[in-house]
């Protein structure tokens, strides 16, 4: 790009921040239109809430802020390349999606879309087209070298059903051509995609790895939603629930992800989560525990009630064998028995727990629905602690920041 046409990118900076959504809203309705085959890749949930929208909009704007020197923004292309190669995303879709995105910008500007505005964001987005394309390259290269690991989809079928609480059941997902799997890093997740014939299109959506990394099998924990209206998203989860006995096909790619602990961890660590949230935990919980350099850990957790409280006997087995787990709960209505049993009543709330040792090194993992992890945040920040120790899950696109 030219000095020129990356001033003029800047000067739209305004323009994005005022009306971002409704272009990347217009840029959706558009490229569905002309392309409604993208829909089986794009998660419908995720467009009717508006969640993705926001998201794009979002790291449109960080581009064009940051376009004189977009290597700020690596953190964001690794968890977006984590998310495009977990959906097997080609470097030829992303021609597709510039054709629109541009055209959006003229049709959303008007007459104030000149030749040189058009042609700063063409240059701009080849660019960023070009850094993408290339990084999820590589990532696909990097998960082919992965013992066992593979590129794009493959049949699992569903081998054992545990629930793992009156909501929450734990699929155990083997290889159909009876092969082996690669070990995840704990906190990763995979991509399944499954026909929904309610809407005749196929849906995809990431569901976290809740097991021990292993060679064998997967294992997604998965919520069953209820309520009147449900997204894809939900009947997705459903479709699990109640239409996957032991013995049904579906498709997977391999684990994707960067929300994962260090390797071999030093320093203190804190898991907080609410309700389905804790699933990434359980995984990235059993590998903290058998490292050879035991480090504190402080397990916290919010939920309803005992009744949907998932994986509970497990983590209170951990606490039991491992002094260095000390664990705290929340529901949000506890019997005079659970409370007497030291579980907490209310929403998790960290100003409640004058206990717990924060100190300068301890890194915090937080996963839940957007306004749990927003409380979380936002309490851990005002206890001093550094938006850089702060780690976080949101399950779709990411439109929340710790900073």
């Amino acid at each position: 790009m030219t000095t020129e046409q990356k001033d003029i990118v800047l000067a739209t900076v305004p323009f994005l921040k005022e009306n971002g959504v409704q272009l990347t809203t217009h840029f959706y309705n558009r490229m569905f239109q002309h392309h409604p085959e993208l829909k089986n890749l794009f998660n419908l949930g995720n467009q009717q809430q508006g969640k993705q929208q926001h998201a794009l909009a979002g790291a449109v704007l960080a581009y064009a802020e940051n376009i004189n020197d977009p290597s700020v923004l690596l953190p964001v292309i690794d968890r977006i390349g984590q998310k495009h190669t977990s959906l097997d995303i080609k470097p030829e879709q992303y021609q597709i999606v510039g054709e629109h995105l541009l055209a959006s910008i003229g049709e959303i500007l008007g007459d104030a879309a000149t030749p040189e505005i058009l042609g700063a964001w063409k240059a701009a987005y080849m660019q960023l087209a070009g850094v993408m394309s290339g990084y999820e390259t590589r990532l696909y290269q990097l998960k082919q070298n992965i013992p066992y690991s593979w590129n794009g989809w493959r049949t699992f079928k569903v081998g054992k059903r545990v629930m793992e609480s009156d909501e929450i059941c734990s699929f155990y997902l083997y290889p159909a051509d009876g092969g082996k799997v690669p070990a995840h890093q704990p906190g990763q997740y995979i991509s399944l995609k499954m026909f929904l014939p309610a809407i005749n299109l196929t849906q995809i959506r990431q569901y976290s790895l809740s097991d021990t990394p292993n060679n064998d099998y997967f294992r997604i924990s998965v919520k069953k939603e209820k309520g009147a209206t449900i997204d894809t998203n939900g009947m997705i989860s459903n479709a699990l629930h109640d239409q996957a006995p032991e013995g049904t096909e579906v498709m997977l790619t391999a684990p994707s992800g960067n929300f994962i602990i260090p390797a071999d961890l030093r320093q203190p660590v804190m898991f907080i989560s609410g309700g389905v949230g804790v699933t990434p935990f359980v995984s990235m919980l059993q590998h903290v525990l058998v490292q050879e350099n035991p480090v504190p850990v402080t397990w916290l957790h919010g939920c309803r009630n005992s009744s949907v409280h998932a994986f509970k006997n497990f983590i209170n087995t951990q606490a039991q064998q491992n002094a260095q787990l000390k664990q705290h709960i929340f529901y949000n209505t506890a019997t005079e028995t659970e409370l007497a049993e030291g579980i907490h009543t209310g929403h998790l709330d960290l100003h409640k727990l004058t206990d717990l040792s924060h100190t300068s090194d301890t890194l915090y993992y937080v996963c839940g629905p957007g306004p749990f992890i927003e409380k979380q945040v936002r309490d851990l920040k005002s206890l001093g602690v550094d938006h850089g120790r702060i780690f976080f899950e949101e399950f779709g696109p990411q439109v929340l920041h710790a900073n």
